[in-house]
């Protein structure tokens, strides 16, 4: 919407300047590159990509699949998962530490300190968006200076007025757009896949928990679908 507003008025040319776009978009790169680790820096990149795909991992899939590998262990022991297909690493690694013999305390303990690491890496992440949103302000505002700098130096030829004040009034567009447009929303996603993941991977400890007692599948199934939506509940009772 906002570009079609810029085509509307007149186009997008008068809305592109070089040096503003070096000001605010490479000089917020590069100041935000001093807020983390230069690996983490770069890697929070692949971590931003995600905020453009859905999650991967389905709440109501991970409680059949459970359920199924309840009533295996219910029937044939503990020894019968080994090598049984699970939708991902996390849950695969909680299996085989109740193949091999852990107890529940030690299981739920490995796990939650998994998800612990987990948070941790994703707020890194996050962390190089936020400096992104704060940063980026900045750097219009810094843009801005400048060009008033170079405007009021050049007051005698009206010809330096007209880029200077591009500079100065376009920064400052540049900075509330990477700040409010692209970024904001972006770390809003990415926390609420954090917090979906989080969930995911809690509700995998629960029905882990489940087995490791050896309660009945049909009570694992009530205890993980209680997070669900109750459209998706009633779907997993329908099955």
């Amino acid at each position: 919407m906002i570009v079609g507003a810029m085509i509307s008025g007149g186009g997008i040319g008068p809305f592109i300047d070089i040096p503003s776009i070096l000001i605010v978009f490479g000089g917020t790169f590069f100041a935000a590159m001093y807020t983390a680790p230069l690996g983490t820096y770069l890697g929070s990149f692949g971590a931003m990509a995600k905020a453009f795909l859905p999650p991967i991992k389905k709440m109501d899939q991970l409680i059949t699949r459970m359920v199924e590998l309840a009533a295996v262990a219910r029937k044939d022991g503990m020894m019968a998962l080994e090598g049984q297909q699970v939708p991902d690493k996390f849950f695969e690694k909680g299996l085989q530490m109740l193949v091999d013999g852990a107890d529940e305390n030690k299981l739920v303990s490995q796990l939650n300190q998994e998800i612990k690491a987990m948070k941790a890496r994703h707020e890194a992440n996050q962390g190089c968006v936020k400096a992104w949103i704060d940063i980026g302000p900045a750097m219009g505002m810094i843009g801005t200076l400048i060009g008033l700098v170079l405007m009021l130096g050049n007051m005698a030829d009206p010809k330096a007025i007209g880029p200077a004040m591009a500079v100065a009034l376009l920064t400052t567009l540049y900075g509330a757009f990477i700040a409010n447009v692209l970024f904001m929303p972006m770390l809003t996603k990415l926390e609420n896949f954090t917090a979906y993941e989080v969930r995911y991977r809690e509700m995998v400890i629960t029905g882990l928990r489940g087995i490791a007692r050896s309660e009945s599948p049909r009570n694992i199934q009530d205890q993980m679908a209680a997070n669900l939506p109750p459209k998706m509940q009633a779907k997993l009772d329908a099955a």
